[in-house]
């Protein structure tokens, strides 16, 4: 049990799920409402993330079963409603209403539980709400397949989308490996990843002594270069008799991206399609029959095949958020510390959001092969830990059991 409790007039929990879904966020959504139940506090869910605090959409978790909370950790997808959500830099409307809602509410804890951007956000509610003199415990919840944060050794959501995409690729192999010698001699996997590899990386997982596939990865860290991926494409159609090659979406080339023109709330720009893009590219340039496939949502929504670990990592977070709030930690985000690899042990800590805002971490350079087109064994000794474990989910009728909460809402107390 938390000693020394800090007590505000306000002392109601507000969280919220922002950005895209993982198959292990609803995980940290049971460990936060679990545990506040234990110290008596009540826990209202942002209907579709921020903008239930604008518009004073409040969940009342409390009205959930304890059966259907707990099933929380089978179920992908953000439970509550996620969204892609930019506040302005300066006070404005949107803020006032954030207020007179936490204000009505009794609001005094806000955590929210995002990616990069989502971090941007607690930390500018945070801001305005010192600034306005409205006492507010604020923490970010690290969420994100793209593993791109920093301060904290890996974000929950990313093991799990690294075990599908290691497990698909040693299948796929399978597959193409039966069919190349009078069909399919190329396969080029998308996934998902614009600025850092991470993802693509896991894929380097799938290789070992006996599966050597994927023989090629295209990493948003290297450039690309088409002659010498077509090359290399080439060498080992002629030396296995196929070439399966995973691509990050956010593959650059020159300046730019292989990308649409459709951006979000946030100035980023759609990406997808790559792998036709390279494919067709393969097919043009060498003649081999070539198939390619988006993972895009399947890879982030597979809970049948989470990682135990990121699992329990989620859970624990979502836990240990309530233990730091209630001890007065303010202004941080929660973050996952790795103290050894063999055996893997980590423990959860928290850094200032300040350290985390506005930036991005990208796949180091040493995690790449000498060639550019693969993983190194630091990258695969990083790695490895973080897809081990099954949790796998109860099946019903053959199929994954998912939990739909009630999601009812608190009555409205304001004209916004």
């Amino acid at each position: 049990m938390v000693n020394n409790i800090i007590k505000y007039d306000h002392d109601n929990i507000f969280y919220a799920q922002s950005g895209g879904a993982t198959a292990v966020i609803n995980a940290t959504a049971c460990g936060v409402i679990e545990t506040a139940k234990k110290y008596g506090y009540k826990v209202y869910a942002g209907k579709n993330g921020i903008v239930g605090a604008i518009v004073e959409d409040l969940i009342d978790t409390s009205r959930e079963s304890d059966t259907d909370i707990f099933n929380l950790r089978y179920t992908p997808g953000s439970v509550f409603g996620s969204c892609r959500y930019k506040l302005s830099e300066s006070f404005n409307k949107e803020y006032e209403n954030i207020i007179k809602v936490f204000r009505a509410h009794r609001i005094g804890y806000f955590f929210y539980n995002g990616g990069g951007d989502s971090q941007d956000t607690t930390y500018k509610i945070s801001r305005v709400c010192k600034d306005k003199g409205y006492k507010l415990i604020c923490i970010g919840i690290p969420k994100t397949i793209d593993n791109d944060l920093f301060m904290t050794d890996t974000c929950p959501g990313f093991g799990s989308v690294a075990k599908f995409i290691a497990t698909a690729v040693r299948e796929i192999e399978c597959d193409v490996r039966s069919m190349a010698s009078s069909s399919t001699k190329v396969f080029v996997l998308e996934v998902m990843g614009r600025n850092a590899g991470w993802i693509a990386a896991a894929a380097g997982l799938a290789r070992s002594n006996k599966n050597i596939a994927p023989h090629i990865i295209l990493f948003p860290e290297i450039l690309y270069d088409e002659k010498r991926f077509l090359s290399l494409v080439r060498y080992n159609v002629q030396n296995y008799g196929y070439c399966i090659t995973v691509v990050a979406e956010g593959v650059k080339y020159g300046e730019g991206y292989f990308e649409n023109q459709i951006s979000d709330a946030f100035g980023h720009k759609q990406l997808g399609g790559i792998a036709h893009i390279i494919s067709n590219t393969i097919k043009n340039n060498l003649g081999y029959k070539c198939r390619w496939a988006i993972a895009d949502y399947l890879q982030r929504s597979a809970r049948h095949i989470a990682s135990k670990t990121d699992v329990d990592q989620a859970y624990a977070l979502g836990k240990a958020t309530i233990d730091y709030a209630l001890k007065g930690i303010n202004d941080v985000m929660m973050v996952i510390n790795r103290i050894q690899d063999t055996p893997y042990t980590w423990n959860i800590g928290y850094t200032n959001l300040e350290n985390v805002i506005n930036r991005e971490r990208k796949l180091p350079l040493h995690f790449i092969s000498r060639n550019g087109f693969h993983i190194s064994q630091k990258c695969k000794k990083y790695l490895s830990p973080l897809i081990m474990g099954e949790d796998f989910p109860p099946f019903v009728n053959g199929l994954p059991y998912t939990v739909q909460l009630k999601n009812i809402l608190v009555s409205k107390k304001l004209k916004l």
